[in-house]
């Protein structure tokens, strides 16, 4: 066995031996970068055409894309110059409302002006006859008692009026407001002003030579359900009062 190997490698039907020159692999590299690129390019050049053939132009769609992405920027620019104006007119939009909420109640306040001065020239007009009427030292004319915008708030509005033996001498003293109502089905009596609220006594004092425009607000339970208030006109020093007159709600 070992010599028949032997004879097949050193004999003439042994296999040739070839002598290869060594190239380095850089070298190797450097001729095979060349045709790389060579195919690389005809490669590039037949996808171009490729798509050339089928319609589509790489400059013209470059072109394209940068229109659109022009269009876009100008798009946004104009979306954030209306967001901006939109804003600047919401806002505008909101001072004229408020604006005209703001004109609206100052001609609600000048119309119940309006009347209060229609009311008060009515009863100058007519003061000597029903002065002549009265006998009277101190008369309470046109009392109302109305309810205000707010629950539980009202108003009461009348007018003190001296008769002419007493316009001479000015008539010092305070009023005083009896409010009879209705609470949980039980009957109350509330006194305006309170005893211990030292503002709001001063507010119910009276000082004046020949007539004095009063108006009060006062405020009870939004449950409170008035009936009746009485008006009590007390003189300085004196602890009965000189004139009392009921009235209902207006």
């Amino acid at each position: 066995m070992r010599f028949r190997k032997f004879e097949r490698r050193f004999s003439i039907s042994a296999q040739r031996l070839s002598v290869r020159p060594h190239v380095p692999w850089y070298v190797r590299w450097l001729i095979a970068i060349p045709f790389l690129l060579a195919l690389g390019g005809v490669v590039w050049w037949a996808y171009d055409s490729g798509l050339a053939l089928a319609g589509f132009h790489r400059g013209q769609a470059v072109k394209e894309l940068e229109d659109l992405r022009e269009n876009l920027t100008q798009l946004q620019e104009e979306n954030a110059k209306l967001g901006r104006q939109a804003a600047s007119f919401e806002r505008q939009a909101q001072m004229e409302y408020a604006a005209n909420q703001e004109i609206a109640h100052q001609i609600k306040i000048l119309s119940d002006e309006n009347v209060l001065l229609k009311e008060n020239l009515s009863f100058f007009q007519n003061l000597p006859l029903v002065q002549g009427e009265s006998e009277s030292d101190l008369s309470i004319l046109r009392l109302k008692v109305e309810r205000d915008s707010l629950p539980g708030e009202y108003y009461c509005r009348l007018i003190l009026v001296q008769s002419v033996k007493q316009r001479g001498k000015a008539f010092q003293g305070n009023m005083q407001l009896i409010v009879n109502a209705v609470q949980d089905g039980k009957k109350v009596v509330l006194q305006f002003p309170m005893e211990n609220a030292v503002q709001e006594v001063a507010a119910y004092q009276l000082n004046f030579k020949y007539y004095q425009v009063v108006d009060r607000a006062f405020k009870v339970s939004p449950d409170v359900t008035i009936e009746s208030v009485q008006v009590r006109v007390f003189e300085k020093g004196v602890r009965e009062p000189k004139v009392v007159q009921s009235v209902g709600l207006s």
